[in-house]
């Protein structure tokens, strides 16, 4: 059975509004490499929107930095299922999924092949307290934002119990935090 890993960039203070962080070469690198371990990304509309065309184009016209662009072929080559009711199209080896996310996803896990990675804030909760989520990749930046969109906001039905099995100190400052469910 495939694993479900959530993986989101995130603040001190819990936003992860991605246009607060900067990446580097040793970030980059960490994300490919984390990129190579799945076939399938799950986005929502918002996500979606904010990493494509983006990534699709500076894969297409190598148009970054060396990692930059290596990022960006490695997660425009990984399969992509974006949950929205509303957006009408995409490009590429996505699809759209209208269904519900956790019955939909547990299909998916049941399904062959390599890990899924879901990055969107939108699902975490729900998909959290079915319990699909396996593991939880946070890279915290060291930056407080102050203000926007939170991890979790309000609160979670039931307090998740993790297990820390990994970490790393990034140059920049930022740690990337790998925990299991308990």
């Amino acid at each position: 059975m495939r694993k479900i890993i959530y993986a989101i960039n995130i603040s001190i203070d819990g936003c992860v509004d991605h246009t607060s962080f900067k990446a580097d070469e040793e970030l980059f690198d960490y994300f490919t490499s984390n990129m190579r371990d799945i076939d399938l990304s799950v986005y929502g509309r918002k996500m979606y929107g904010l990493m494509f065309p983006y990534w699709a184009d500076v894969a297409k016209n190598q148009s970054g930095t060396k990692w930059e662009n290596e990022f960006a072929q490695t997660i425009t080559d990984v399969d992509k299922v974006v949950f929205s009711r509303s957006l009408d199209g995409i490009e590429g080896n996505s699809v759209i999924v209208r269904t519900d996310p956790v019955g939909e996803l547990l299909k998916l896990k049941q399904a062959p092949g390599k890990n899924i990675s879901v990055d969107t804030v939108r699902l975490f909760a729900q998909l959290a307290q079915a319990g699909l989520i396996d593991e939880y990749h946070f890279v915290v930046h060291p930056v407080i934002v102050g203000q926007g969109t939170r991890l979790v906001e309000g609160s979670l039905p039931e307090r998740l119990q993790l297990k820390l099995v990994e970490s790393k100190v990034f140059k920049s400052g930022a740690v990337a935090l790998r925990y299991l469910k308990q």
